[in-house]
């Protein structure tokens, strides 16, 4: 059998992984108020039966108004959790893939059409759309919606939502959950001086706009399975000038470490347009580095992570303990047998795959059961 690192199992927290590649979520906008339907069956499925180690249910709104969109997936209701449910169980009943969750808040980046018809952000009472909170009465961009500023009470709404959605997720038998604290979402316009002008103590220094984003990981670790990790996304940066930075991430992610977070997932960019960035390949891992630096638990690195050689290389000079792969697994999603066989290694199948084991690769296989 390869030495290959990407191949090699991990612990995060107590959930055993069995090798280094993880799906990341991806918004399918294809629920209806909030319920997951039969398109999550089908994608979540094939995606169960790649070969990966982890599968993460795209961003989940722990609240109606938390959405992108008006058909994404929520865990705020007992109809949404059924559904879910329901989505769980059958991909399950194929696949022993551990199955996470991202639960979300979309902030002042809410209440938008679908991509696929133009993904405008709509206005409050124009048809799909509501009013947006955030930090501060600040638009994401001009001529967009201005938000509401959130008070205490709106602050404590969201916070107990967030614990109860991840109450949710542990009745129904997730094994992780993940909070969304990147890409210019609510958490992330916290932690972010362009987006966050408050006076009070949630504002100004990093230490006040880090509050409310640790505050909210507590809450959902208290409320989740202790023997469960619990992890965050976060953006290693804003890539615009006097916004989050990578050494606010460091002070972030060490103080979610010290809160009892499992596992650091290391993004960027996504809180203003006026942001400056060249995307190119693992153009985000050095951000996952000097987290991976700073910290003791593990860091996952995605962005542009394409081929077997790379990924491996990530994991081989210790840039992240994982890769996270997202549109490229929607493209090719056997894209863990690729690599496997690439690297001469080995990777879980359902029996009824066993027999497109390529000849050139016998071993590549272990039956799931």
């Amino acid at each position: 059998m390869s030495g290959a690192r990407l191949f090699t199992p991990l612990r995060v927290g107590n959930l055993h992984l069995a090798n280094r590649i993880v799906i990341a979520p991806m918004c399918q906008y294809s629920a209806v108020h909030g319920c997951m339907t039969d398109w999550h069956v089908i994608h979540l499925g094939q995606l169960a039966l790649s070969g990966a180690a982890l599968l993460t249910i795209e961003a989940t709104a722990v609240v109606p108004e938390g959405r992108i969109t008006y058909a994404d997936v929520g865990l705020w209701s007992d109809e949404a959790e059924a559904a879910m449910a329901r989505t769980l169980e059958s991909v399950r009943r194929w696949s022993d893939m551990p199955i996470a969750v991202q639960l979300a808040h979309a902030g002042r980046k809410a209440s938008n059409e679908v991509p696929w018809k133009g993904g405008a952000q709509l206005s409050p009472g124009t048809a799909n759309g509501w009013q947006t909170v955030a930090p501060s009465p600040l638009p994401y961009d001009a001529g967009r919606p201005v938000p509401l500023a959130l008070d205490r009470d709106g602050l404590a709404r969201v916070r107990g939502a967030f614990a109860t959605a991840a109450r949710r997720a542990g009745r129904i038998g997730l094994d992780a959950i993940q909070l969304h604290a990147a890409h210019g979402y609510l958490l992330h316009e916290f932690l972010s001086p362009l987006s966050n002008q408050r006076t009070d103590e949630f504002g100004g220094s990093l230490e006040n706009r880090m509050r409310f984003p640790l505050e909210v990981f507590q809450a959902m670790r208290d409320a989740f399975p202790a023997d469960r990790p619990v992890s965050v996304r976060v953006s290693g940066t804003d890539w615009a000038p006097g916004g989050w930075d990578v050494a606010q991430t460091v002070a972030f992610a060490q103080a979610l470490e010290r809160c009892g977070c499992a596992a650091v997932h290391v993004s960027g960019g996504g809180l203003t347009p006026a942001q400056q960035v060249t995307p190119g390949p693992s153009y985000q891992v050095p951000l996952a580095r000097a987290v991976r630096q700073a910290i003791g638990i593990p860091v996952v690195a995605v962005g542009l992570i394409t081929e077997y050689e790379q990924a491996e290389a990530i994991i081989v000079t210790g840039d992240a303990d994982l890769v996270a792969l997202a549109r490229g697994i929607l493209y090719d999603p056997r894209w863990p047998w690729h690599a496997a066989a690439h690297l001469g290694a080995q990777v879980k199948a359902a029996p009824q795959y066993l027999r497109a084991e390529p000849r050139q690769s016998q071993g590549l296989f272990a039956a799931v059961r």
